[in-house]
């Protein structure tokens, strides 16, 4: 290919506490577990992928804001305040924000031309500000579902979304006609080179994608946002405990069809505390 991908790396915006139902779904109704429990996982990544295209520098997404943790008015109040509060814990210190990330890594946020956003939920969205210059991705169905009544009681702040100066652009899929894509029939070839392409994976969100990370000397990789919170769950079949049970196993069985026909393919989340080791494997091999 005469354009391709030559480097993808990650880095975290802080870590997130969440409870034990919201990695591995069990038969507690949602907001019963947010509200009644008391167990908490270890720390998890909230991991930022950086891909270097001969076309442009990709980040996807764009992590947790650190006006999170400083800012008490970032969140809203009341009832639905509390879910906020009792659904994740974040630590995002001062050196671990999106700008800092991206130094860390020999990167400006100037040098960022494209953000894909996996979805709108907070911890993914937090640095978009950082990137006014940039063109933001987002799938059509996410946008339409920020218009829809009540918002911030799905999980979107629309005061941290829809922002004044924001390029945001809405994805709609497209067929797909490569066959190498299959179960997919529909997505979006980024650079129209068959190197990064967003696929459809809903389920989490009604909207939520995933980008298809295609190297010359490398092993394939799916970056699948909040699909997963755990690689080794995912592979028996368990889904998370947010969103729909159905339209996440209807989404997991496509991906798992996917990788099987790309030996290698690792499947990289937001928060899987595996996906450091699986990215460099996968880059090593």
């Amino acid at each position: 290919m005469a354009s391709q991908v030559t480097r993808v790396a990650r880095f975290s915006t802080g870590t997130v506490d969440i409870h034990p139902e919201h990695a591995h779904r069990g038969r507690t109704p949602m907001y019963w577990w947010i509200l009644t429990s008391r167990r908490w996982l270890p720390a998890r990544p909230i991991n930022i992928y950086v891909i270097e295209h001969t076309d442009g520098v990709v980040v996807f997404d764009t992590g947790q804001d650190r006006a999170s943790v400083t800012d008490l008015a970032y969140f809203p109040g009341g009832p639905v305040g509390l879910i906020y509060q009792r659904l994740a814990r974040f630590d995002v210190p001062a050196d671990q924000t999106l700008s800092a990330g991206l130094a860390h890594l020999g990167y400006a946020t100037s040098d960022v031309t494209t953000a894909v956003i996996s979805h709108l939920h907070q911890d993914h969205i937090g640095g978009i500000r950082e990137l006014a210059h940039a063109d933001l991705l987002v799938s059509a169905d996410e946008w339409r579902s920020l218009q829809r009544p009540l918002p911030e009681a799905r999980g979107l702040l629309t005061d941290h979304i829809d922002l004044p100066g924001l390029q945001w652009t809405r994805v709609d899929f497209a067929p797909l006609h490569d066959p190498g894509l299959r179960p997919f029939t529909t997505g979006h070839d980024l650079f129209g080179d068959g190197a990064l392409v967003l696929l459809p994976t809903p389920g989490h969100t009604p909207g939520s994608m995933s980008l298809l990370v295609r190297r010359p000397d490398a092993a394939p990789l799916l970056l699948v946002g909040d699909l997963t919170y755990d690689i080794d769950a995912f592979d028996r079949g368990v889904v998370g405990g947010v969103g729909s049970r159905r339209q996440l196993q209807r989404t997991g069985a496509r991906v798992r069809g996917l990788r099987s026909t790309h030996p290698g393919l690792a499947v990289l989340a937001a928060h899987d505390p595996a996906a450091a080791g699986l990215l460099d494997a996968a880059t090593a091999a």
